[in-house]
C-alpha cells in the first residue's frame, strides 16, 4: 500500500533529498535497504504483501494464459512477483538494490521467480520486448521530474507486442505542487508511456483510504499493439 508519506524527517526522503541534490538520484535505494539491516518496516513500501491495486486488477481482468511471462520493475522484497507466479506467470523481477534482490531470494528461497540486480536506466537488451505483463508501483514516483520520461520509456521498453503495462502512483492534476519525495505524477506525465508507442488502456482517478490520511492514486494500463 505504501506507508511513505514524504515527511521530510523519515530516512527514505532524507536519503532521496540528499541523492537528488548530489545528481545522483537512485543510488540511496540500495543505502536504505542496507540500512535497515533486514527489518522491513524501514522500507516505508514493503508491506510484506502484495500490492491490492494489482490484486484487485488482476481480479477483474483475468490475463494470465500458459507461459505469459510478466515483470516487476523495482520489485523490493518481492511480494508484487510472488503473487504474479503464483497466479501462473513466468515471472523477472528486478531492483537497483542488489539488498534487496539478496533479501527478495531470502523471503522465498524457494521461488520460481527469476530476481535480477538490473539498473532501469541500463536495461539488459535481452530484456527489451520481451513480457507479455509489465508491473511498475511506486517506482517513478520515487524519481525526480527530470528523470521520468526516462524512466517511463523504459518501463514501455519491457513490453511485448500485444502485451499490458501497469502502472499504481500517487497522483495529481497538472501544475499542482509536486510536493515530495515521493513525488505524486500527472496524467499529463503518464502521456511518456504513449509517446513510448503504447495506447492508454484505462485509466482510474480513486482516492486510496486504507490509511488514516486517504491517498490520491492513479492505476492506468497501456497495451502495446500486436
Amino acid at each position: 500500500m505504501s506507508s511513505w508519506t514524504g515527511n521530510p524527517d523519515d530516512p527514505a526522503s532524507k536519503m532521496s533529498s540528499e541523492a537528488v541534490s548530489t545528481g545522483d538520484a537512485t543510488r540511496w535505494f540500495d543505502e536504505l535497504y542496507k540500512a535497515a539491516a533486514g527489518d522491513a518496516s524501514v522500507i516505508p513500501w514493503a508491506d510484506l504483501a502484495p500490492n491490492p491495486w494489482l490484486v484487485e486488477w488482476l481480479d477483474r481482468e483475468h490475463l494470465v494464459t500458459e507461459s505469459s511471462t510478466a515483470v516487476v520493475v523495482g520489485c523490493g522484497l518481492g511480494d508484487d512477483a510472488e503473487e504474479l507466479t503464483r497466479r501462473g506467470y513466468d515471472v523477472t523481477a528486478f531492483d537497483i538494490s542488489e539488498t534487496a534482490i539478496e533479501w527478495a531470494k531470502r523471503r522465498s528461497p524457494d521461488s520460481l521467480v527469476e530476481y535480477r540486480n538490473a539498473d532501469l536506466f541500463s536495461l539488459p537488451s535481452p530484456m527489451e520486448g520481451a513480457f507479455d505483463f509489465v508491473f511498475e508501483a511506486y517506482t517513478v514516483q520515487a524519481l525526480p521530474e527530470s528523470l521520468r520520461a526516462q524512466a517511463i520509456a523504459s518501463v514501455a521498453s519491457l513490453v511485448a507486442p500485444g502485451g499490458t503495462v501497469l502502472v499504481v502512483a500517487r497522483g495529481r492534476d497538472a501544475g499542482e505542487d509536486l510536493g515530495g519525495p515521493p513525488w505524486p505524477i500527472s496524467h499529463d506525465e503518464l502521456r511518456s508511456f504513449e509517446h513510448a508507442g503504447l495506447l492508454e488502456d484505462r485509466f482510474e482517478d480513486f482516492l486510496d483510504d486504507r490509511r488514516a490520511q486517504p491517498i490520491r492514486r492513479f492505476r492506468v494500463s497501456y497495451v502495446r499493439p500486436a
